[in-house]
């Protein structure tokens, strides 16, 4: 039998895309659960969850009394799958943007590998709806977060991504400093640091139908900024006598 796995889904005022989502996502398997983090939206994304969730026990709701951003959902999302047994976990965006169908390929995924992540810019992946300087900036970030952390992967800022559970435990993300959407770049460092197996699989990333993007140029100063003092700590430890080797957790 395929083992349990849960989808994390952060919103803040997603009520317009998420039931569509959520229905999406148990259409995929049986086994596949689904928990909603959500930062107290004003549009009442909660409310039509817990509705939802009366009807559909595989649907999870986890509320949260402000706008904490997106690592610390992550992280609680993280830790309730840990403590309620789920051998795999999964991470997508809320706005419909990630869709459902890829769910079997990413968990598939897992079979041989720890971290599996939904990727644009493999063969076979692409991008719908994107402006030229979307795209631009999008390759430009992916760029940048290689060649700082020197990660062997094409798409580090995707956030369509599975995970071993047991991952988790290896590279400790409940330590780390990052808070916004830098919290993927590392947490992709922090698992190829590990000497884990990272794999990415193709998939269409559609613009969000519903709502506005929470992306804005302060995140985007802010994520990119991490990245660099990432890269330099890592550097600082990797000169400094008696280091890890590249295969130990940081």
């Amino acid at each position: 039998m395929p083992s349990r796995a849960i989808v994390l889904i952060p919103t803040y005022n997603e009520a317009g895309s998420i039931l569509g989502l959520l229905r999406g996502i148990l259409a995929q398997a049986p086994e596949i659960e689904a928990l909603v983090i959500d930062d107290a939206s004003p549009d009442g994304t909660a409310d039509l969850v817990e509705a939802e969730r009366a009807r559909r026990p595989r649907i999870h709701l986890l509320p949260r009394p402000g706008k904490l951003g997106l690592g610390s959902a992550y992280l609680a999302g993280f830790r309730y799958g840990l403590e309620h047994g789920y051998p795999r976990i999964v991470t997508m965006d809320g706005d419909g943007s990630h869709d459902p169908a890829h769910l079997p390929s990413l968990l598939r995924g897992l079979d041989d590998h720890d971290l599996v992540i939904g990727s644009r810019y493999v063969p076979g992946g692409g991008i719908a709806n994107w402006s030229w300087q979307r795209r631009w900036l999008s390759r430009f970030a992916n760029a940048y977060t290689r060649l700082l952390l020197q990660l062997p992967i094409r798409d580090c800022t995707s956030g369509y991504r599975s995970y071993r559970s047991e991952v988790l435990g290896k590279v400790d993300p409940f330590a780390m400093r990052a808070s916004g959407y830098s919290f993927l770049e590392e947490m992709a460092w922090r698992v190829h640091r590990a000497g884990l197996r990272i794999a990415e699989v193709p998939i269409l990333f559609l613009d969000r139908n519903a709502g506005r993007s929470k992306i804005n140029r302060s995140e985007i100063g802010k994520a990119a900024w991490h990245v660099l003092r990432t890269a330099a700590r890592s550097r600082r430890r990797a000169a400094r006598p008696g280091r890890a080797s590249k295969g130990t957790a940081p």
